[in-house]
């Protein structure tokens, strides 16, 4: 049964612009990591089918735009219009550092899969790979394209998406740094996109209010969803590898089935645009966030 478990009212003084969801290798808790336009992060404990504050980490100067945890779930990350990405130590609440990702210079962040490097996208059609032990500017992969929004590495470690502000899709090989695959399927910004837990298919976000997914090997299109009735903000993969959600500016958040690309269920529970939704570890919960300041909590029957 698909229903809103826990509703965090008042979680930000402002929008929600992004979430993600993390597990602790060491001791296995939940954690939950907001970041907002009042300039603050703030880390979550999910605990006991509710969520309780545990860190407010200040650094940031302006809005926050995105944050992700490793895999391991120790450390998060974050990047703000300050142009800075910072990188918190989620057990003590501490900032570990700050990198200076140039003018307005780092949007989506993401951890690779192994942690070990931080990718982010730029204003002139850069992706930039920081080390997370460096803390400095390891290489990049050069799109010669427009604004990135947003970005994905693939589970397997092999890929790297990248979504444009003019609706263009890159797809980079990591180990030669290539461009492998130009996909022109949107003809508006890319807000988010998600690889399969196999790797191989891409689900893509955007302003068309469309959701696409790809083969990633071939390049082809495979789906093209519709049912928002508006931008669509976010996309996230289900780790069972048969679901993906979504969220949107008209207030919903949607489960869709990959093998029907039918959607399974639709909560309407946001007062506002949803910005950020993401799936817990086993996929049985889901997290969204957006303008109206909530954080919500939804099962998801696997």
């Amino acid at each position: 049964q698909y229903s809103i478990l826990f509703k965090q009212e008042h979680a930000h003084d402002d929008a929600i612009w992004t979430a993600a969801w993390g597990r602790s290798e060491k001791d296995g808790s939940e954690t939950i990591v907001t970041g907002s336009l009042d300039d603050l992060v703030k880390v979550w404990k999910w605990c006991d089918e509710k969520l309780e504050l545990q860190w407010t980490l200040e650094g940031h100067q302006l809005g926050v735009v995105s944050v992700d945890i490793s895999h391991n779930g120790a450390i998060a990350a974050s990047s703000s219009l300050d142009s800075h990405i910072r990188l918190w130590d989620l057990e003590s609440g501490k900032q570990i550092k700050a990198m200076d990702a140039g003018p307005v210079d780092a949007w989506t962040v993401a951890f690779s899969p192994d942690s070990k490097y931080i990718a982010t996208g730029s204003h002139l059609g850069k992706v930039n790979i920081f080390g997370v032990e460096s803390t400095k500017k390891e290489y990049s992969l050069d799109t010669r394209g427009k604004f990135i929004l947003s970005i994905a590495y693939s589970p397997d470690g092999k890929y790297l998406a990248s979504g444009a502000i003019d609706g263009i899709i890159n797809i980079f090989d990591i180990a030669t740094g290539k461009l492998l695959h130009t996909l022109e399927g949107h003809a508006m910004p890319i807000r988010s996109l998600t690889f399969s837990p196999d790797s191989q298919l891409l689900v893509t976000a955007s302003d068309d209010g469309y959701i696409k997914i790809y083969d990633v090997q071939h390049a082809n299109l495979a789906g093209t969803l519709s049912g928002h009735g508006s931008w669509v903000l976010n996309v996230a993969f289900c780790p069972d590898d048969s679901h993906f959600v979504s969220s949107s500016s008209d207030k919903s958040v949607k489960v869709w089935d990959v093998a029907s690309r039918a959607c399974v269920n639709t909560f309407f529970d946001h007062q506002d645009q949803v910005w950020s939704v993401k799936y817990n570890g086993n996929g049985s919960k889901v997290v969204s966030a957006g303008d109206d300041r909530a954080i919500h909590i939804y099962d998801c029957p696997v």
